[in-house]
């Protein structure tokens, strides 16, 4: 005997709340854990182009027996083939005779955190365009912040 009703197919509304439920709770989990990888990277992007900055330094004070790059040539002696004198050319055909060394960097890296946030220029103190303060006695580089800080609150400056 069949039944007068028939069965129809589809989800019951309990069947869709616990659904529903399953998910908040995965959003709940999830959503923080990526606002706060979005938030880090800047941080992260600063501390690996500082990295590179610092790397390329200390070659070029290895290959210029100490000498550290000029502050007033920093970005020409970092992209340029350079001389022992720290003189730069453009291609190595550009200099005739003697030892050629470098390029260090293919080009300065923009600050990618802070108000400057784009600048490549580099000086020795906080000046309009420029990303980073270079201090030509020590070598040291860093991001041209003054009050800008990572989301666990360490100065950008610092790092």
């Amino acid at each position: 005997m069949m039944s007068s009703r028939k069965r129809k197919k589809g989800f019951s509304l309990i069947e869709l709340v616990i659904v529903v439920v399953i998910i908040g709770i995965i959003a709940v989990i999830a959503i923080p854990r990526m606002t706060r990888g979005a938030s880090n990277s800047g941080a992260s992007a600063l501390r690996g182009d500082l990295a590179v900055l610092r790397n390329a330094i200390e070659l070029y004070r290895a290959e210029h027996e100490g000498a550290f790059p000029t502050l007033a040539s920093f970005v020409s002696q970092m992209t340029s083939f350079s001389n022992f004198a720290g003189s730069s050319f453009s291609s190595v055909a550009d200099q005739a005779g003697g030892i050629i060394y470098g390029p260090y960097l293919k080009a300065v890296p923009p600050l990618p955190v802070g108000a400057k946030k784009g600048a490549t220029g580099v000086d020795s103190t906080d000046t309009a365009g420029t990303g980073w303060i270079y201090t030509e006695a020590s070598g040291d580089i860093k991001a041209n912040t003054t009050t800008e800080t990572d989301p666990d609150g360490t100065a950008y400056n610092t790092y």
